[in-house]
């Protein structure tokens, strides 16, 4: 088993470009800005032949209790605790800082093995950063550069030494399949058949404020995410591991997004990108809304994102501990679902309370359920039956002056369920058409709650241009 490093420190010293760096791929946020990582986050790392497990980390700050700042140190404190070794990361080009005395003797009384780590090491000025570093007390520094990837072999040695059998017995493991855990999935991927027992991987969206990350800590049953009540305390799509009902799930918070127009700053249109690709990558997407006030056009639009992108959504009213007159609103939420996402006709609705878990149950009922159809296979005889029926009780139209035929369909995907029509004159089939067939699907083989897409086709015809040829 891989033993765990956590990367802390001073914001903006360069933790997240070093646990970028050691993971192989830019999967946290990183920008000039201090305090962008809030959450805690765990990745299977490399350093040469060195495997283990590194979190990042928020920067350590000395705040006051209540503050968002002190629940960012607080889990900081508890990676601290989780990991096998800590890295204790400087700036030596901004020198030493009282700070990072303050921060050397936190770490210093956990009692973990520290490995101390002078960063942004590519100017000369940092030199005497590297030497003022020594007055911490926490044994030889190592100086890097994260982001140029200078000194880490030295890094690696450091944390060889440090962990001593720890690290010997990571060097001796094989990764059978050569990928990282948590590389993406292929959304396009065709499963042969669907697999009750594999993992499910559920992206929680919305707005900012939704009550999504507390949301995630309620499943859970621990306070894994950072909450409170500011807007847009989520940056980084963070990932974890859980199982319900003996079902493998892997959970990921996203950061609100907000309309198009308010979006400004750099780093809230990094976090955005972080939250669009996590849509693009979930098989499940649960979108939450605030019961008190749903329906939101941001919300149909993020509803909208999901079903275009294919993914299988699931609705949420959250905060529903706050409604009064639960089962007239919840009646008149669903009534809205239908009537304004028609794009994925009986989308599943569930009103729940993160606070209060009321309803935490029902939601993975519907996430795993609306997975189970995402993932549906129609054979292709009982397709045609169904389709000749439709096509006689309502024929095609017919355009300019000529009528549309309608030849066979077959099923050529899942995730979502795909379908190629065969006919004469694609071009020309008309939109209403297809929707008809479309909710016919869901109705003959209960298809509900998911994106469903007809791509429409025509066969070649062998004898297309031969009367042509013989005149000529």
């Amino acid at each position: 088993m891989a033993f765990k490093v956590a990367i802390v420190g001073r914001p903006n010293v360069g933790k997240s470009t070093l646990f970028n760096r050691l993971v192989g791929r830019r999967i946290a946020l990183v920008d000039d800005t201090p305090g962008v990582t809030r959450d805690r986050r765990v990745h299977p790392a490399r350093l040469q032949n060195l495997r283990f497990d590194v979190i990042d980390t928020a920067g350590l700050e000395d705040a006051a209790a209540p503050t968002l700042q002190a629940r960012m140190r607080m889990q900081t404190e508890i990676a601290i605790d989780e990991a096998d070794l800590v890295i204790f990361m400087i700036d030596a080009k901004a020198g030493l800082l009282p700070d990072d005395q303050t921060f050397a003797e936190i770490v210093r009384r956990k009692g973990k093995p520290v490995v101390l780590v002078a960063n942004k090491t590519d100017v000369r000025s940092a030199e005497a950063g590297v030497l003022d570093a020594w007055s911490l007390g926490l044994g030889e520094p190592v100086a890097v550069s994260s982001e140029h990837g200078n000194g880490m072999a030295e890094l690696r040695d450091a944390i060889a030494a440090v962990a001593g059998e720890m690290a010997e017995e990571a060097e001796t493991e094989v990764l059978t399949d050569g990928a990282l855990v948590g590389d993406d999935i292929d959304a396009d991927a065709e499963e042969p058949a669907y697999d009750p027992d594999k993992l499910v991987r559920v992206a929680v969206i919305g707005r900012p404020n939704a009550g999504k990350s507390t949301l995630i800590n309620a499943l859970i049953g621990e306070e894994r995410m950072l909450t409170g009540p500011e807007a847009g305390i989520t940056r980084d799509s963070i990932s974890v591991e859980w199982r319900w009902r003996g079902r493998g799930i892997k959970l990921f918070d996203t950061a609100g997004m907000r309309r198009k127009a308010r979006v400004q700053a750099k780093l809230e249109k990094l976090s955005v990108a972080e939250t669009l690709r996590a849509i693009r990558f979930a098989e499940v997407v649960i979108i939450v809304f605030d019961a008190t006030m749903p329906f939101d056009k941001q919300d149909l639009q993020i509803a909208d994102l999901v079903i275009r992108e294919g993914r299988a959504p699931v609705v949420v009213f959250n905060k529903w501990d706050l409604i009064e007159d639960r089962e007239q609103t919840l009646a008149e939420l669903r009534e809205k679902t239908e009537r304004l996402l028609p794009q994925a006709r009986g989308l599943r609705a569930v009103p729940v309370s993160a606070e209060t878990g009321r309803g935490l149950d029902k939601m993975m009922e519907a996430a795993l359920a609306t997975h189970a159809v995402w993932n549906r296979r129609v054979p292709t005889g009982p397709l045609n039956r169904w389709l000749e029926a439709a096509t006689a009780r309502h024929p095609p139209p017919a355009v300019a002056g000529r009528r549309l035929k309608v030849k066979y369909m077959s099923q050529i995907k899942t995730r979502p369920p795909g379908f190629a029509l065969s006919c004469s004159r694609p071009e020309a089939m008309p939109q209403a058409y297809v929707r008809y067939l479309v909710n016919g699907l869901r109705e003959a083989f209960d298809i509900f709650g998911v994106p469903i897409r007809i791509a429409l086709r025509t066969s070649d015809n062998p004898y297309a241009g031969r009367a042509k040829r013989r005149r000529d």
